[in-house]
C-alpha cells in the first residue's frame, strides 16, 4: 500500500446506505491531487497522477462486479455479443468471459480496474450499455487541433479544422494561455491537411480510435464519423464538438504527433501538439476531498423504494415514468459554442427557443427542422415547438421539410414516436415498433410481484399499464406479459424475452393531425449518422415506414455507412433498474445486486424494438444504409445552413 494512502474496511451509514469508507490520503505536501485543486484546466499528466493515485480495493472490485453481473442479466443484446452479426461482426465481444477475466486480474490502481471494466463495456458499441465512474470521467483531454475529412479539389483528406481558430478561442482564455505560456502556436495549424497522426495515415487512426475508443455505436463507419469534428445543438444552443480523435474522454496522453501540410505551404511539417485536460468534475482541495466529492456513494448513487414513505417523492410526479433511450457520451461533455460565423443567417420560425431550431431557407419553400435532442427540459414543451414550427411552414408556404439530426444523442421515447406521427399523420395507428424486454428470472419476478401490490406505471416501467398489446390496447395492469415467455436461440444461447407490447404514448399534448401536413415523398432527413437511441428509431421509423430519404455527411471515403447510431428502445440507468426491483419488494432476493458503494452508473439497454423489414430482427442489427452520401466540404462541414440549402438541391 502506498505510503500516501490509508484504506480502511469500515462501513458506515449515508442516508441509510452502507458506504464504504473511501481511500483517507495521509496529510503530505506530495498530494497529486492537491496540485490541480481548483484548475480548470490540468495538463494530462497532473491529471492522471490524481486518478492514478487511489490504490485498488478488492472490496470495491466484489461490490462492483456483483452489480455489473447481475445487471448483465437483463441486457436485451447480451447473446448477439456471442458472434455478431454482419456487418457488425467486430463488436463481437465475449462479455461473461471478459468479467471472470477482470474479477480475477491484478490491478495496481482502483483507476486501472475501473478503466478495463469501462473498456470493455466500450468495446461493446452499445452507448446504452456502460460502466460510467464517475470518480474516473472527471477530466476530459482536449487537443488545440480538431479534425474534419473534408472534399477539397475533388479528393477527400482530413484537415485541422479550418475554423479552428474561432472555436478554440471559444474554449476561453485559461485554455489558450497556457498554450502561450509554453510558446506552442496552435493557430498556424488551422486548416492544414494531415498526412499522418501518431506515424499512421490520419484515416487509419481514426479507425483504430473508432475501434478502440468510441464506442457508442454498432456500425464502424458511424464511429468513425464520430472522430471528426462537428456541429449540434448542445443544451439550447448551437454548439461544436472537439471530435473522438481531438476531445477524448480520459487524460491519459499528453501530446499527439500531426504530419501536415499547412495551408498555403507545400512543406511537409512533423508536429507534435499538446493536450491539456478540462476539469469536469466537483470542487476538491485533495485526495480526500477528491474521492469524497467525485467517487463515494452519496444518496443519489443508488435506487430506492418508491412505495416507502421516505423515498416518495423520488417517484417524480403522479404521472407516468417516461422511457428514455439515450447515450452518454464522455466525448461530448465540454459544449462549446459554434464560432458566430457558421450560425444560421435564416430567421428562426416560432419553436426555436429549445432543443429544436427551425428555420424557412432562402429559396422560401423549404423548411428546417435541426432536432438537436429527444430530451427536452420541458417534455410537452417539444410537442408544442413542432406544431408552432410547422403551423408556421405551413403559414408561409414552405412545400418541402429537411430534418437534421446531426449528433442527436436520443431521449425521451415517446417524443420521437410523437414527431413520427406529427409527420406521417395519426392514421397510421401506434407510431412505434414492436418491443419486449428480456425475462431473465428476477424479472419475471418483479413483473410478478408489479401486479400482486397493484404498482402502475406512475411507479415502475415493469407495470403493464405502460404498454399496449399488438391491436394498440392499453394492456390492464393485472397482465402478465412475461408469461408464457418467449424464447429463442441466439447463437446458440436460448433468450428469454417477454410477449411483444407497443409503447403507450398518447394522448399527446396538441392536436394530431389526421394526414401528414406535408407530402412524405418531401420530407428528408440529414445528418451525420450520430444519431443515437430514440433518435435511430425515429428515423428508423421514417426510412422503413414512410421510405424517407436519407442523406449522410462524412465518414470516410469508401467505407459504408449506416443512416443511424445504436437503435435500443429504452435506457434503464443503475438507478432505475435498482428502484425497480426495490419498489417491487424484492431488494433482499438472492438475484437481487447490492447497493453501490461507488458513485458510478451502469446502464442497460433494457428493451429491443423489432423491425418493420424484419420482425425478427432488432432494429439494432437491421443493416440499412442512407440512400445518399456525401463528402463535407469547407463550405458545409461546420455551416448548418450551408449543408441545409446543399442538401434542399440535391434530395428534392
Amino acid at each position: 500500500m502506498p505510503a500516501s494512502l490509508v484504506w480502511t474496511g469500515l462501513l458506515f451509514m449515508v442516508v441509510g446506505l452502507p458506504i464504504l469508507s473511501s481511500a483517507i490520503p495521509a496529510p503530505r505536501s506530495a498530494d497529486p491531487c492537491a496540485k490541480i485543486a481548483g484548475q480548470a484546466f490540468v495538463v494530462p499528466a497532473d491529471a492522471m497522477a490524481c486518478l492514478t493515485s487511489f490504490p485498488f480495493n478488492e472490496t470495491l472490485r466484489q461490490n462492483v462486479m456483483s452489480v455489473v453481473s447481475n445487471i448483465f442479466d437483463f441486457y436485451t443484446f447480451e447473446d448477439y455479443y456471442l458472434n455478431s452479426p454482419p456487418p457488425f461482426q467486430e463488436s463481437t465481444v465475449q462479455i461473461r468471459q471478459e468479467l471472470a477475466r477482470i474479477n480475477t486480474t491484478q490491478y495496481s490502481s482502483d483507476y486501472e480496474f475501473n478503466r478495463d471494466l469501462y473498456n470493455v463495456t466500450t468495446i461493446l458499441n452499445d452507448g446504452h450499455t456502460r460502466w460510467l465512474p464517475s470518480c474516473y470521467q472527471t477530466f476530459q483531454n482536449l487537443l488545440p487541433a480538431p479534425v474534419v475529412t473534408l472534399e477539397v479539389n475533388g479528393e477527400q483528406n482530413v484537415f485541422i479544422a479550418p475554423d479552428s481558430v474561432e472555436f478554440i478561442n471559444l474554449v476561453g482564455t485559461e485554455y489558450t494561455d497556457y498554450f502561450a505560456s509554453i510558446g506552442f502556436d496552435w493557430q498556424r495549424l488551422a486548416g492544414a491537411r494531415v498526412l499522418s497522426i501518431a506515424g499512421m495515415d490520419p484515416y487509419a487512426y481514426a479507425d483504430l480510435i473508432a475501434d478502440t475508443e468510441t464506442g457508442n455505436y454498432l456500425d464502424h463507419g458511424v464511429r468513425v464519423n464520430s472522430c471528426w469534428s462537428s456541429y449540434r445543438i448542445s443544451g439550447t444552443d448551437f454548439s461544436q464538438r472537439f471530435g473522438d480523435i481531438a476531445g477524448p474522454g480520459f487524460p491519459d496522453r499528453n501530446t499527439l504527433t500531426m504530419e501536415v501540410l499547412l495551408a498555403n505551404s507545400t512543406k511537409k511539417e512533423t508536429v507534435t501538439i499538446p493536450f491539456l485536460a478540462s476539469y469536469l468534475g466537483e470542487n476538491f482541495t485533495d485526495s480526500a476531498s477528491f474521492w469524497t466529492a467525485n467517487c463515494a456513494a452519496n444518496n443519489e448513487t443508488n435506487g430506492v423504494d418508491f412505495l416507502s414513505g421516505s423515498d416518495l417523492g423520488r417517484a417524480g410526479s403522479s404521472l407516468p415514468k417516461r422511457p428514455r433511450a439515450v447515450i452518454k457520451d464522455a466525448s461530448q461533455r465540454n459544449a462549446v459554442g459554434l464560432p458566430d460565423p457558421f450560425l444560421p443567417t435564416a430567421p428562426p420560425v416560432n419553436g426555436s427557443e429549445a432543443v429544436i431550431k427551425s428555420f424557412i431557407l432562402p429559396d422560401k419553400k423549404t423548411g428546417v427542422m435541426f432536432v438537436g435532442s429527444f430530451e427536452p427540459d420541458d417534455f410537452n414543451g417539444f410537442q408544442f415547438d413542432v406544431e408552432a414550427a410547422i403551423k408556421q411552414f405551413k403559414a408561409e408556404g414552405v412545400s418541402q421539410v429537411l430534418i437534421d439530426l446531426s449528433n442527436n444523442g436520443g431521449g425521451f421515447v415517446c417524443l420521437g414516436q410523437f414527431l413520427h406521427e406529427y409527420l406521417a399523420g395519426s392514421k397510421i395507428g401506434n407510431p412505434g415498433f414492436q418491443s419486449t424486454n428480456r425475462a431473465n428470472p428476477l424479472a419475471q419476478k418483479i413483473v410478478e410481484n408489479v401486479i400482486a401490490k397493484g404498482i402502475t406505471s406512475n411507479f415502475s416501467f415493469y407495470a403493464p399499464d405502460n404498454w399496449a398489446s399488438l391491436d394498440n390496447v392499453m394492456l390492464p395492469n393485472t397482465f402478465n406479459y412475461d408469461q408464457p415467455p418467449v424464447t429463442s436461440v441466439i447463437n446458440g444461447a436460448t433468450y428469454i424475452e417477454s410477449q411483444r407490447f407497443f409503447d403507450v404514448c398518447t394522448p399527446f399534448a396538441v392536436d394530431m393531425p389526421e394526414e401528414p401536413p406535408f407530402d412524405l415523398s418531401k420530407v428528408a432527413i440529414v445528418g451525420n449518422a450520430d444519431c443515437a437511441s430514440t433518435c435511430a428509431m425515429f428515423s428508423t421509423l421514417m426510412f422503413e415506414r414512410h421510405q424517407t430519404k436519407v442523406a449522410i455527411f462524412g465518414g470516410k471515403p469508401g467505407l459504408a455507412m449506416e443512416y443511424k447510431g445504436m437503435a435500443g428502445n429504452q435506457v434503464l440507468e443503475w438507478t432505475d433498474i435498482d428502484s425497480e426491483i426495490k419498489t417491487s419488494g424484492l431488494a433482499n432476493d438472492p438475484l437481487a445486486p447490492p447497493d453501490l458503494l461507488v458513485n458510478a452508473d451502469f446502464r442497460h439497454n433494457w428493451r429491443t424494438a423489432y423491425s418493420f423489414l424484419n420482425e425478427k430482427v432488432p432494429i439494432a442489427y437491421e443493416s440499412e444504409h442512407p440512400q445518399f452520401r456525401f463528402p463535407f466540404t469547407v463550405e458545409t462541414y461546420m455551416n448548418p445552413q450551408n449543408l441545409w440549402e446543399f442538401a434542399a438541391k440535391q434530395l428534392f
